[in-house]
């Protein structure tokens, strides 16, 4: 999955539909995302010494990743992830739609680095 925690997204499909959120949590297993306002459901909790008053919690819930895109940080568009490598050999993650860069994911590597 392209999506890291902490990058800002925008859902494009269901209820949610245009919200912009940050990413908190990934699973990769379920190919889920945890998005901060995004996917908001109550949860029906009954007294407890942690919650004495018990009632409705506001959450989020996870929420599928074919449903959201990245949001570039250039343009502030939704826009698809690629990976390049740079001249000194570390591979960072770019937005498609401008190629500003999103961070690097790897250290510089010599086999890659362009002579």
């Amino acid at each position: 999955m392209k999506i890291h925690a902490g990058d800002t997204i925008q859902v494009i499909s269901g209820r949610d539909k245009t919200v912009t959120g940050k990413v908190i949590s990934v699973n990769h297993k379920t190919d889920t995302l945890l998005v901060e306002g995004v996917n908001m459901v109550y949860r029906h909790v009954k007294p407890s010494q942690r919650n004495p008053q018990g009632g409705r919690l506001h959450k989020e819930m996870p929420i599928r990743s074919c449903k959201v895109m990245a949001v570039c940080p250039k343009t502030s568009k939704p826009t698809r992830i690629g990976y390049r490598y740079l001249d000194n050999g570390s591979k960072e993650r770019f937005a498609r739609v401008s190629g500003a860069s999103m961070g690097e994911i790897s250290p510089a590597k010599a086999s890659y680095a362009k002579k």
